[in-house]
């Protein structure tokens, strides 16, 4: 039901009942379509876009295909977190995603060099990427800090690959912007296609889950997809340089 195309077509506001849906799926169904706007903070037009963008002619049928979706693919009783998870895994398992994802290597082949950006959580994941691309062939360097100079001779013929959950890093956005000034391709990896980043990127994954964080400060988002992203990616690229 939440395929990858399907949930890549949403926009940002459309992307706020999804969101709500996934951290909601036990009382979605039993809401009214008015009681999902007020929860998601949209409007039912906005609500309805979003049931006919997921091939449902309205709320009502989606409800009753969202009831038989929860009924067929999702335990009676989940751990905090899996849900989320086992939806994206879902929506990946496609022709259409792997697409994306050959589409993606074949932009790495074409670099002389790849430079893994991220801060925070994401600067972890950016050195754990270039360790497991460089153990497959493919020689990379990480960067975790957002403030390091970038130059001609570093961008030249390379390839940066940007890290982001939100894709709204001030930080991140401008580090971002430096490479793509110096003329060097960008790939960025976010949770959702509709951020800033993703929109300045040469080319975007997105992973599409909803962002978590304690006190509105501290990220606490799930990053097994991206983990999951890098070494798909770090394979495909194995079985090229072979």
């Amino acid at each position: 039901m939440f395929t990858h195309s399907a949930i890549a077509s949403l926009n940002a506001l459309e992307m706020m009942v999804y969101n709500y849906i996934i951290k909601n799926r036990d009382q979605v169904m039993y809401m009214t379509i008015r009681e999902l706007a007020a929860a998601a903070e949209v409007s039912t037009t906005t609500v309805l876009r979003f049931c006919r963008k997921l091939g449902c002619e309205g709320y009502s049928e989606f409800r009753v295909r969202f009831k038989l979706y929860l009924e067929q693919n999702e335990p009676q009783h989940s751990h905090f977190g899996a849900s989320e998870i086992m939806s994206f895994f879902k929506s990946v398992n496609n022709d259409e995603f792997e697409d994306l994802l050959d589409r993606a290597v074949e932009i790495i082949l074409q670099s002389e060099r790849i430079i893994f950006v991220g801060a925070g959580t994401s600067g972890a994941l950016a050195k754990y990427g270039a360790r497991f691309f460089s153990n497959v062939g493919k020689f990379s360097n990480h960067i975790d800090d957002p403030y390091f100079p970038v130059t001609n001779d570093m961008a030249r013929n390379a390839l940066a690959i940007v890290l982001s959950v939100s894709g709204e890093t001030e930080e991140i956005l401008r580090f971002a912007s430096q490479f793509s000034l110096h003329h060097c391709k960008v790939l960025s990896v976010t949770s959702h296609d509709n951020s800033p980043l993703a929109k300045l990127a040469d080319f975007n994954i997105s992973w599409y889950i909803p962002q978590t964080r304690i006190g509105g400060v501290y990220d606490i988002t799930t990053q097994i997809p991206v983990i999951y992203i890098l070494e798909t990616l770090g394979r495909k690229l194995a079985r090229k340089l072979a």
